[in-house]
């Protein structure tokens, strides 16, 4: 055994294990590369975890950031609505009273502490420059003096708030923080001016303590809002002192002048009465001696008296012509006064309007021809009567188609039209003459009232006859106006009610 041990092929043995030795290395390599790359993987990895680690961590942080300011936010908000909704209610008590005093009353402590204020001075200007205290909390009165005198000395402060700027804890520049921090003794506050359009009338001012919470921008707002709602409320309480002292002032003047016009009205009345009777008894005067002068006018014309000149008797005719036209008048002024004195007896009944304008147009249809006039009447078919006195209402067709002729030119036009309702009947004269100027047509139903014009100067007329045609209207209780333009015509309308009950006019 021994010999056979002797006689081992060493080389190949020793081949044999450094083969083996060079597998066994070369397998650990390999393991040791896989083992190295699965280390790298791994180290990438963690690094991910540890980069996915951090980026959560940052995240976490952004979130419970996040959290606190939407929980910040939040209490702001929910500080804001119950200061709005605070803010609404003031507005609701200080708007719905017209009593100075009572506006700062409802301005409150319990308001300034839904605001989330402890203390609030709200000041108000009497004169130019001297403070009154309206309303307070928190400060003693001795503060409230030292306070008073300093903002009225504070030139500077003064005239910041005159300007409009508010100034607050959370804003104002630093020594002017300082300045009201001391003068208010106060960490937290806000100082606003109550404006109206004539400029600033008080100061409003809240604080708290430095234990308290700040004061935000969101505060400031609200105080401001609160501020200008106060000027509102104040400026509206004023100006309806304003108009209430005035409307006594004018209803003690309209008061006044309704005893002086009922004074005038009397007397008017008594001058119209005395007028009237005037009227009447002078035309009764005048009647007499007319008739006189007219019948021996028409006696001598007839030669009864014996023969006299052509001469002579061309002037008794005018005589007696003049007499007539002295008649009508006399007549018309009678007329007149009776209709205005209620004496005059009016014969009601229900009748067609469209014969009374036919009659009127027979009867002035030689004076038509005479200037070549062309008449045209319009009237829808079924009229209705209407209740009236014809005779007068024929007068009053006789003046105005009478005028319309006087004032055409030749060759000119009369136009009537008829329409009606379920209430009134209008009757519209026009014509093509010579028309009326704007300033004269408020005039033109005066008694005696002639235009002067160069186109007017040749046309007779006593100015009687539109004056007595109103008097008959309205008697009829209806209406009569003028529409017209110098050169371009007239048109008269009437209104006549066809609802005698309803207009009052008697049966």
């Amino acid at each position: 055994m021994l010999s056979s041990f002797t006689h081992i092929d060493w080389p190949t043995v020793f081949n044999y294990l450094s083969a083996l030795l060079f597998l066994i290395i070369a397998v650990l390599v390999y393991f040791l590369i896989d083992k190295i790359e699965e280390t790298k993987q791994l180290k990438e990895s963690i690094n991910k975890l540890k980069r996915a680690f951090n980026e959560l961590d940052e995240q976490a942080k952004l979130i419970v950031k996040t959290d606190l300011e939407l929980n910040k936010a939040q209490e702001e908000l929910d500080k804001r609505l119950k200061g709005l909704e605070a803010l609404q209610k003031t507005s609701r008590l200080i708007t719905t009273t017209l009593d100075e005093n009572e506006i700062f009353v409802r301005l409150g402590q319990p308001l300034m502490t839904d605001l989330g204020f402890e203390k609030n001075l709200i000041m108000v200007y009497e004169g130019r420059n001297k403070l009154e205290c309206r309303a307070e909390s928190g400060f003693s009165s001795n503060e409230v003096n030292c306070i008073l005198q300093h903002l009225e000395k504070e030139n500077s402060l003064n005239l910041a708030l005159r300007e409009g700027h508010t100034f607050s804890s959370v804003s104002s520049p630093k020594q002017r923080k300082e300045q009201i921090v001391q003068l208010f003794g106060v960490e937290h506050f806000v100082l606003a001016p109550i404006l109206s359009q004539n400029g600033i009338v008080g100061i409003v001012f809240v604080g708290n303590r430095s234990d308290a919470s700040a004061v935000t921008e969101g505060d400031e707002e609200l105080i401001s809002i609160l501020a200008n709602q106060i000027g509102q409320s104040l400026e509206n309480t004023r100006l309806f002192e304003q108009v209430y002292r005035s409307s006594q002032a004018l209803e003690s003047k309209v008061q006044e002048r309704t005893k002086q016009l009922a004074s005038a009205l009397e007397n008017v009345q008594e001058i119209s009465k005395n007028k009237s009777e005037f009227i009447s008894a002078v035309s009764h005067e005048l009647r007499t001696p007319l008739t006189s002068i007219k019948g021996y006018a028409a006696l001598l014309i007839t030669g009864k008296l014996g023969d006299i000149p052509e001469q002579v008797k061309d002037r008794l005719e005018k005589i007696n012509k003049h007499s007539d036209n002295l008649v009508k008048m006399i007549n018309d002024l009678l007329d007149i006064a009776r209709i205005e004195s209620g004496r005059a007896e009016m014969n009601f009944k229900k009748q067609k309007i469209v014969p009374i304008i036919e009659s009127v147009h027979d009867l002035l249809t030689p004076q038509m021809k005479e200037k070549s006039i062309n008449w045209n009447i319009e009237t829808p078919q079924d009229t209705p009567e209407i209740l009236i006195d014809g005779s007068q209402i024929e007068r009053v067709f006789i003046n105005l188609i009478g005028n319309a002729i006087k004032f055409n030119p030749a060759n000119g036009k009369i136009n009537i039209k008829i329409q009606y309702d379920k209430d009134n009947m209008t009757i519209e004269t026009s014509d093509t003459g010579i028309g009326i100027s704007e300033e004269n047509i408020p005039k033109l139903f005066t008694e005696f009232y002639r235009v002067e014009n160069e186109e007017n100067q040749g046309v007779k007329g006593s100015g009687l006859g539109l004056a007595l045609a109103k008097q008959i209207i309205e008697a009829h209780r209806g209406k009569i106006w003028v529409t017209s333009k110098l050169h371009a015509g007239s048109t008269f309308h009437l209104q006549l009610p066809l609802n005698e009950a309803k207009k009052g006019v008697p049966a």
